[in-house]
């Protein structure tokens, strides 16, 4: 006789089997199947059936636990909504003590999503007994979870709660591992944001002084970016007095990695501080850390040059950049370090409109030129792309005479590598300069190096060529260059000559049909003749690419009678590339 199944406790039963398999696999699948099952049971039995056994039975592998965790944060509904949503703490807090960071990360997040579900009676009753465990675990695991959860429910406390989660939050951060005391540090800006201003200056302050101050450095690099959240909580004089000289320690600390914290945050120190204590006590840490001996914090500090000289006082910017900051500048633009250089080319461009037209041409240029002579080709790169900065400030004109030299000696360097790079920066250079300076002064370098004798110098002319032709458009390329590389089809030299195939093949679909059918076509039906069977094989391949782009009846009338010669070829590569194109294009 078959056994009765109790359909109320099904799928309960079968999460059960599933969970006990031994594929991690389905175990994950089940996991990610709860709401489903959350639905099946209905809302009094996914608490009270669901949530205990989920709670009880946490001992998977990482990916199950990390994805049961994200799945909690989103149960509120299927558990009855805010009355009931602490029934999902007990799976979460357990989550929130496991082994794994990325586990007790994301049971974090999903508890700081369900607290916001609560009301106040239910976070003090549930939420904040909740905390208070976790921060007195005798795992350092439990108590770095903790410190993600004091400033979302803090807000909504009484205050003798709000005091007593203040000084758990104090001891945290003279916790005895430096995991937890790293945890708070990284908390402790977002705490500090909804702490009361009074308890800021009381509490928060000496708290982080010791942080700044902590023996291992992984915890002193997280308090300089709190410092940001507190400083803008506090007024000028006391940001002077309470958080300057942690600051000024931080921007000369012994372990690199907290002078690049400075360095990277650098920007945002300063908006939070203000101009008086930027000018006078962030000037020398900057200049301090662009001359840094470690190659990360010089690029960090490099990279946050431009938006710090906007960001200083208009009264006196311009000699103070000048006297200061370009000194350091000029040292860095040739650097020994590839990372320093190019993060200084990103931004130096920048500086020209905070300096004006007399002090670009007289103080960046010269830097400028030596950045696009560069050996690193992300230096050249990066100064090309920002042009349009300068051109804004001293002109056109005067950009191009100061530039232009160097731009062309790259051009023709000896080294095909350098002008590889040179021509793979071309369209956005032309960007920059606009389309009357192309044609007058780079479109001749464009044309030249299709006729390179290195393959990969044509084969990347050709695709500058396309994009030059999407940035100025298609009557441009019908009047500038599709001319010259047609009259490339009768160049004595056959790699020309297939050059221009090439050029065919990367410009029809951007030049259009109509240019295609009247001026590309005719060339490539001609070059069906030639005397060399590398062409003529490259004819087939040519029309095999631009025959969609042509109208039914140039296809029969047209493209088909000159395949069918080449089928008729006595070379067997141009046979069989004819053969192709017949085929892909129907017309076999």
């Amino acid at each position: 006789m078959a056994a009765v199944v109790d359909d109320s406790l099904y799928p309960i039963a079968v999460l059960i089997d599933e969970l006990r398999n031994e594929d991690v696999q389905l175990r994950l699948n089940s996991i990610k199947k709860l709401s489903t099952i959350a639905l099946a049971l209905g809302v009094e039995r996914t608490r009270n059936e669901l949530l205990p056994f989920l709670t009880d039975t946490i001992y998977d592998e990482d990916e199950v636990l990390l994805a049961l965790a994200e799945q909690l944060g989103s149960f509120s509904a299927l558990v009855g909504g805010p009355p009931h949503v602490h029934c999902l703490l007990p799976p979460l807090e357990n989550l929130a003590t496991m082994e794994e960071t990325v586990v007790r990360e994301k049971a974090v997040e999903s508890l700081c999503a369900v607290s916001q579900e609560h009301s106040q009676a239910d976070l003090e009753t549930h939420f904040v007994p909740l905390i208070k465990r976790l921060a007195n675990g005798d795992w350092f695991t439990s108590r770095t979870s903790a410190c993600g959860l004091f400033s979302v429910c803090y807000p909504r406390l009484s205050n003798p709660i709000k005091s007593e989660l203040c000084q758990n939050f104090k001891i945290l951060c003279t916790d005895d591992t430096p995991m937890v005391r790293r945890a708070a540090a990284s908390k402790l800006g977002e705490f500090a944001k909804v702490v009361e201003l009074e308890d800021v200056r009381s509490e928060i302050v000496p708290v982080f002084a010791n942080l700044a101050a902590d023996e291992q450095d992984s915890v002193r690099l997280l308090a300089v970016e709190a410092c940001i959240s507190i400083a803008q909580l506090l007024k000028h004089d006391e940001v002077e007095k309470m958080l300057m000289p942690s600051l000024r320690q931080a921007a000369e600390d012994k372990s690199w990695r907290v002078r690049y914290m400075m360095a990277e945050k650098f920007a945002e120190l300063q908006r939070a501080v203000g101009p008086d204590i930027s000018r006078k006590d962030l000037l020398p840490a900057i200049h301090n850390l662009l001359k840094d001996g470690e190659a990360e914090v010089r690029t960090a500090a490099a990279q946050r040059i431009k938006e710090f000289c906007e960001n200083l006082p208009e009264e006196g910017r311009q000699q103070i950049i000048i006297k200061q900051i370009l000194p350091c500048v000029k040292e860095l633009v040739s650097d020994g370090s590839e990372h320093v250089k190019s993060a200084m080319a990103s931004v130096i461009m920048g500086l020209s409109p905070i300096l004006g037209k007399d002090n670009t041409v007289e103080h960046l240029l010269p830097l400028y030129l030596m950045q696009l002579k560069d050996e690193c080709p992300e230096v050249r790169l990066n100064i090309i792309s920002n042009l349009e900065c300068v051109n804004q400030v001293i002109g056109i004109r005067q950009l191009s005479q100061s530039l232009l030299p160097a731009i062309v000696e790259l051009a023709e360097d000896d080294k095909w590598r350098v002008r590889l790079a040179i021509i793979e920066y071309m369209p956005l250079l032309a960007g920059q300069l606009g389309v009357e300076f192309f044609n007058e002064k780079l479109n001749s370098l464009c044309m030249a190096w299709l006729m390179d004798h290195v393959y990969a110098i044509r084969e990347a002319a050709t695709i500058s060529l396309r994009k030059l032709t999407q940035k100025f458009g298609k009557s441009w390329a019908q009047s500038m260059i599709i001319p010259k590389v047609l009259d490339m089809s009768n160049d004595p030299n056959y790699l020309h000559r297939m050059t221009t195939l090439f050029s065919i093949n990367v410009l029809h679909d951007v030049c259009g049909k109509d240019i295609t059918t009247k001026l590309l076509l005719p060339t490539v039906q001609r070059m069906a003749g030639d005397a060399v069977a590398n062409v003529r094989f490259n004819v087939a391949k040519t029309l095999q690419e631009i025959g969609p782009a042509l109208d039914q009846s140039t296809l029969q009338n047209d493209v088909k009678v000159v395949l069918e010669k080449l089928c008729r070829d006595q070379d067997i590569d141009v046979k069989y590339f004819a053969q192709q194109a017949l085929i892909v294009l129907c017309l076999n």
